[in-house]
């Protein structure tokens, strides 16, 4: 029965994960690819969450919950034969997309909230990096993805007004609770969780001080599908290429140069050019007469 079931989601499986399933299932030592099927949420349950919280989500998140109610697959190695658990890829469900920095309802006037351990240092956005988002009620904020502990993926509302058209963004939250931009729209995120297969701290690849050595040595391993090209391009200069290709790659239907051959000399003359110069040549106006040696 399990089989049967398998197959028929099979092609609702490579479509959702963009064929990722058949790359691990491929790569040495990766067991125990595991999929967790969802059915799709229920458009009241959408539109309740749209009140509640007072925005719209967007629509091709929205869309991504009319098709399943959230996300969940995992992959593990073999480890001295036994497998170990690494590869992790989640997306809350529509229940699951809770408010983050919300305050308690029962909570003592001086304690303390998320808002107060942010850091306070505001830094203008620009076209590269955009304004950070602030966990007071200047944002709204809802975790997507807990990433294992290691932080958190977070769809950003930066105007709290109830609007009609959103605007929204993909940012992660480290846990020091420092903003890192990731992407504009919830379908670049997905593109990126299934691309970097859900390795350990991947998301920290779009951070200033990149990813522990412990998480290097299994991208080494296991490879993301795509790079961060936009990522490399700011941290080097892109090489510009200053040859000049009409000097380096010259056409071979030039006129060729015929060398002129010189007449064969005598060998006795040869002789004498490649002999060497006497050590007293006669200078002009000296007796030509040579000494005779004494016996």
């Amino acid at each position: 029965m399990e089989e049967k079931a398998l197959r028929s989601i099979k092609p609702y499986l490579d479509k959702l994960t963009l064929g990722v399933t058949r790359i691990l299932e491929a790569s040495p030592g990766v067991t125990e690819v595991m999929f967790v099927e969802k059915e799709p949420a229920e458009r009241h349950a959408i539109v309740s969450w749209e009140q509640k919280n007072a925005c719209v989500l967007p629509e091709d998140l929205k869309n991504f919950y009319l098709m399943t109610d959230g996300f969940c697959m995992t992959w593990s190695v073999k480890f001295d034969e036994n497998p170990m658990p690494l590869g992790a890829m989640t997306i809350n469900s529509i229940s699951n997309l809770s408010r983050l920095g919300a305050p308690p309802v029962y909570n003592l006037p001086s304690a303390p909230t998320l808002a107060d351990l942010e850091d306070t240092d505001e830094e203008e956005g620009n076209e590269d990096q955009p304004e950070k988002p602030h966990l007071d009620s200047r944002s709204l904020i809802f975790e997507l993805d807990p990433c294992g502990g290691n932080g958190k993926v977070c769809l950003v509302y930066k105007n709290t007004k109830p609007v009609v058209s959103p605007d929204s963004e993909i940012w992660f939250l480290d846990r020091a609770l420092y903003w890192h931009f990731l992407t504009k729209t919830f379908t670049a995120y997905y593109r990126l969780l299934i691309t970097h297969l859900g390795l350990p701290q991947w998301q920290y690849a779009f951070t200033s001080y990149g990813i522990s050595p412990q998480a290097k040595q299994w991208f080494n391993m296991y490879k993301p599908i795509t790079l961060n090209t936009e990522q490399r391009s700011e941290e080097a200069e892109p090489f510009i290429n200053k040859l000049d290709p009409s000097k380096v790659f010259r056409s071979k239907n030039k006129t060729p140069v015929l060398k002129k051959k010189l007449p064969a000399q005598p060998l006795s003359s040869q002789k004498g050019q490649t002999g060497a110069a006497p050590r007293n040549p006669v200078q002009p106006g000296s007796s030509s007469k040579r000494r005779e040696p004494q016996t």
